[in-house]
């Protein structure tokens, strides 16, 4: 269909979108005029997501639209058109009682039934770029719907304000009962302890292992030097009682067998002088070889002195390091169960560390949970108060007559075009081509018509110089 063909439809039954369309626009413009006009009172919260400095709960950056829609959630809640109503305390209006009662035959409770009354004209739209939430009330009272906008706002500030103190006050329950078990159990590692250290006489600052210890070292030192020394004296003592005895340092260094040691060579030189010169029985020389021995059984018994006094020594050297070893054995043993009773201390001692560092943790969160049980700011802050509307928000009769008028006008073309199609009629010289196929040679005006009287050129002339439309292929 050509946009020709179209006009000339729509000329044809020109009464029929005219009725259409002042029908559509008339009943549009009356049904707005006749309507309730609904006032619409806004009101808009803000949401500080920032960290807590009491709770320290960790928010992000910004609003994120997990918690925006959170709070979204909340304002649409049960929860906070209930405390509109107890705020507001409607329920104690007898009026308001009366039509509950009419309406639902007391089902139910009163707050939940005007909550659900009310969340119906309630709007909430969050900000996409902001921590912003706007809060909307129609009613047909421009006041009324100004106050509810206002109740809700502050019923959402109450209940998150509840959401956060509530459960900082359970768990300031627990963790008050937590603390005091805490409590208990670290005085009763303490106890423990002072009953352990009060039995075995030590105190937490005694210093008794390292002096044991230093003693342990000292007599472990003395120990080793008297082995070093037995073992020499040992030697000693063989070699005195050996064939080597005369080889001793001890006989070699001492002065009395030096001294008889000189007067043997003397005597010895001597002897054999006068034996060359006397002859072996000569009274003198009988004499020096009587002289001689006794001089040589005095070394022998002076030697037999000095060995002899060697192997005391060893025999000393031996008790001494007996007496060493036997001291250092009690002094480990004594050190050995000093580190004993030092180590159950120190497991002790363990047990109270953690019993402190647990009454601490848990004394701390007592101490958070209980500010914030305490805590009478919330997170959300009103940013702007609804005030009664002056304009009412519906309904808008301007915005309504031009949709009307956009509708009737596609009703219209869309109802005359359904007409034509149910009574198709040759309207143009293109539909009569169209439907015979044939080529048209001429025209005559419409009786009455300008054309049809005269002019310079007739109708039918100019129709007849015309060129002629072509039929389709295969028409």
């Amino acid at each position: 269909m050509t946009l020709g063909q179209f006009l000339s439809i729509l000329k044809a039954r020109w009464w029929v979108p005219l009725l259409i369309l002042l029908g559509t626009v008339g009943l549009t413009l009356g049904a707005s005029l006749l309507m309730t006009k609904q006032y619409k009172a806004e009101a808009s919260v803000v949401i500080d997501f920032k960290p807590d400095p009491i709770s320290a709960a960790l928010y992000g950056g910004g609003a994120s639209p997990t918690l925006m829609s959170t709070q979204v959630d909340i304002i649409k809640s049960d929860r906070v058109a209930q405390r509109v109503v107890r705020n507001l305390k409607l329920a104690e209006n007898p009026q308001i009682r009366q039509q509950w009662q009419d309406e639902i035959r007391g089902q139910g409770t009163i707050e939940s039934w005007l909550g659900t009354v009310f969340q119906r004209n309630m709007e909430v739209e969050p900000s996409r770029e902001s921590s912003v939430i706007t809060i909307s009330y129609k009613a047909a009272d421009p006041r009324f719907a100004a106050g509810l906008a206002n109740a809700f706002v502050q019923a959402y500030i109450d209940t998150t304000l509840e959401l956060r103190v509530d459960p900082a006050r359970l768990y300031s329950n627990f963790f008050e009962t937590r603390s005091g078990e805490a409590r208990e159990a670290l005085e009763r590692a303490q106890s423990k302890l002072s009953k352990f250290q009060a039995e075995k006489g030590i105190i937490a600052s005694d210093e008794r292992l390292d002096v044991e210890n230093a003693r342990l070292n000292e007599l472990s030192s003395q120990f080793t030097t008297l082995q070093a020394i037995s073992a020499e004296s040992a030697s000693r003592q063989t070699q005195a009682q050996g064939a080597q005895g005369d080889r001793l340092q001890e006989v070699l260094n001492n002065p009395i067998i030096g001294a008889l040691k000189a007067d043997i060579s003397r005597g010895e030189a001597a002897l054999q002088q006068m034996g060359t010169r006397l002859g072996d029985n000569h009274p003198q020389v009988q004499e020096a070889r009587a002289n001689l021995a006794v001089l040589r059984d005095r070394l022998l018994a002076e030697t037999a002195r000095v060995t002899s006094g060697v192997s005391v020594s060893n025999t000393i050297n031996r008790g001494r390091q007996a007496e060493v070893k036997a001291s250092l054995e009690a002094q480990r043993d004594k050190v050995l169960r000093m580190k004993a009773v030092r180590d159950e201390g120190l497991v002790l001692m363990r047990e109270i560390d953690n019993a402190q560092r647990t009454y601490d943790a848990i004394l701390q969160r007592f101490t958070q949970t209980s500010l914030e049980s305490q805590t009478t700011q919330s997170n959300v802050n009103m940013l702007t108060q609804a005030v009664p509307p002056i304009e009412p928000a519906t309904p808008r009769v301007l915005l309504n007559t031009l949709l009307s008028l956009l509708v009737g006008l596609l009703l219209a073309v869309m109802v005359t075009l359904f007409l034509e199609l149910r009574d198709r009629r040759v309207r143009t010289v293109e539909d009569l081509v169209a439907t015979l196929g044939l080529p048209v040679i001429g025209s005559l005006p419409r009786p009455g018509s300008k054309l049809a009287l005269g002019g310079r050129t007739s109708y039918l002339q100019q129709q007849l110089l015309q060129p002629l439309p072509q039929p389709a292929k295969g028409a």
